[in-house]
């Protein structure tokens, strides 16, 4: 669902629910390997779903894209774990619709729905309503959001049936509460208590018991865990070893996250909150690497104009055996995150590491929009695609080369999706990079319009503006239609089931910089959509890529690589 998924099963006393990727129907498993499905009708997709067990039946959203000829239609369904096929509507109308909360006696539900052209992380409405004697929701009431300047997410209910919920009125996604009819802000801090709602179930906080609360913030880059005295309002930042932490839940006073650090694969963490015990259940890579080849990300602040200061990551150079001459500086990677309205972690990540053990310099770029500094930070970029993002990410390169960190002849970025538009509008519209890399970038925004899926459909209106009355900004934008000032060579990555962004989106820029004679690359991959699954397919990625900088900066690759054809 919305193409990103998210809360596509869930454990209840009858089995695990799961979503079915293949038909995108519901199946139940039992505990004896019995599998049923749950329903029937064709075309629909289903999402975080809860489980009701005062009426033995599910509660989720269901997307329906029986009607080709229209838009895919939201709404929050019932599904019974007992007759097959019989869904009820519960609630409808909104043009999308997350996160049905029951509370614990089942008498009440909550929902958040937002309508076009909003994003989720730029106006959202959460409602609650009473539900009646056979299970339909009652007369809705609303509870917070609803206005232009906010964004709510991630109800919940406490133990003792008091609704929270994450809001941003106040610039930052900060936990509140509605206590007898009344709102108020549990802890109030210059930090983000949430991440976009890219996809379902997102889970930042949990309950201890019934006046604390465990809850994972983000500040400058960095993710922290602290447990909430709610009686009190006061908290305690829990001392632990990780950077990036995400998907918290907590059971019988033990919290459960992901959790790396710039030097630990992510891991399954269970933390044992009175004992202050780390326990890792699970490792997501076995792979027990030397930290002399890791290098590690410091984060710096750039500015950006007069009065602003954007966020990036630093990456030095690292390998345990090798380093650069004393007279020469490292090329550099400029990373542009996707989303855009995304936000890049101080975690391990290899792809990282590929390039900084290999003689690169790496910055991975906050650029403005990004998420992680508030609604203002991430509101700049409103109508500023393409230039904001441009320009922080030119600012970051030319920051660093001219603090003598990097080479500043040796230049690079690269990006993915969004991050791709960044990478291809920084190498149309500014002459500060030397090569980049597109993975299924966008290339011609008026085509993005005109061919995404519902969720992003109408995403570019507050990014751009409203198509088509703002058609020559979209024009304007489009590094498709500014190839005459694109001077440098250029590798393409795309998937050829892409539904995000269409092959045809590299297909154009590709065919445009071969016909000018400009040095390109083009490599695609059947059976990969939006963002490479397939190990052979992402180590080709990475190798096919560092090949294309050893040919256009002029250096020897040490990796035997096989070679790529430039068009």
């Amino acid at each position: 669902m919305h193409e990103y998924g998210g809360g596509s099963y869930l454990v209840t006393k009858r089995g695990v629910v799961f979503s079915n990727f293949d038909d995108q129907s519901l199946y139940l498993v039992d505990a004896n390997n019995f599998c049923k499905k749950l329903t029937t009708q064709e075309g629909c997709r289903y999402a975080d779903m809860i489980y009701d067990k005062y009426r033995e039946r599910l509660i989720c959203i269901r997307e329906d894209h029986s009607e080709k000829t229209k838009e895919a239609v939201s709404s929050i369904v019932a599904v019974p774990l007992v007759e097959l096929g019989k869904e009820t509507t519960l609630q409808c109308g909104a043009d999308f619709y997350s996160n049905p909360r029951l509370s614990n006696d089942g008498q009440k539900i909550c929902w958040i729905s937002w309508f076009h052209p909003n994003m989720p992380w730029d106006n959202t409405s959460l409602f609650i309503a009473e539900i009646d004697g056979v299970g339909q929701i009652g007369e809705a009431s609303l509870v917070a959001g609803g206005n232009v300047n906010e964004s709510v997410c991630q109800p919940s209910w406490s133990p003792e049936g008091i609704l929270y919920f994450i809001s941003d009125k106040n610039n930052w996604w900060n936990l509140y509460r509605l206590d007898e009819y009344a709102i108020e802000c549990v802890i109030e801090l210059d930090a983000e208590f949430a991440v976009p709602q890219w996809s379902f179930r997102e889970s930042n906080y949990d309950f201890i018991d019934y006046n604390s609360i465990i809850s994972i913030y983000r500040q400058q880059g960095l993710a922290y865990i602290m447990i909430i005295n709610t009686d009190k309002k006061t908290f305690e930042t829990l001392s632990l070893p990780y950077t990036d932490i995400e998907s918290l839940v907590c059971k019988k006073n033990n919290a459960y996250f992901l959790g790396s650090s710039p030097t630990e694969f992510t891991s399954i963490i269970q933390y044992e909150i009175k004992q202050k015990i780390i326990n890792v259940i699970q490792k997501s890579n076995a792979i027990c690497l030397d930290k002399e080849y890791i290098s590690v990300g410091k984060s710096i602040s750039f500015p950006v104009d007069e009065y602003k200061h954007a966020h990036a990551i630093f990456y030095r150079p690292q390998n345990r055996y090798y380093t650069g001459l004393d007279d020469e500086k490292p090329p550099l990677v400029v990373m542009s995150h996707g989303g855009p309205t995304g936000e890049s972690h101080n975690g391990l990540k290899m792809v990282v590491q590929f390039f900084s053990s290999r003689g690169f310099a790496v910055l991975d770029v906050n650029y403005g929009g990004s998420s992680g500094y508030g609604r203002e930070y991430r509101q700049r970029l409103n109508g500023n695609w393409g230039i904001v993002d441009v320009n922080d990410c030119s600012k970051a390169a030319l920051y660093v080369a001219e603090k003598g960190w990097v080479d500043k002849e040796r230049l690079a970025i690269r990006g993915g999706s969004a991050g791709g538009f960044t990478t291809l509008a920084a190498l149309a519209y500014t002459d500060v990079f030397k090569a980049g890399a597109s993975h299924y970038g966008v290339s011609d925004l008026e085509a993005l319009t005109k061919e995404t899926h519902k969720f992003e459909s109408r995403y570019l209106d507050t990014l751009i503006g409203a198509y088509p009355e703002a058609q020559e900004v979209y024009k304007e934008r489009s590094p498709v239609n500014a190839v005459d000032r694109l001077s440098c060579p250029v590798i393409f990555f795309q998937g050829l089931e892409d539904k995000i962004v269409l092959p045809n989106q590299a297909e154009l820029m590709v065919n445009a910089l071969r016909l000018k004679g400009i040095p390109v690359v083009y490599i695609v991959y059947e059976g990969e959509q939006h963002g490479f699954r397939q190990a052979k397919n992402i180590k080709r990625t990475l190798e096919s890529e560092l090949y294309f900088y050893a040919t256009i900066f002029k250096f020897r690759c040490a990796d035997k690589i096989e070679p790529i054809t430039f068009l």
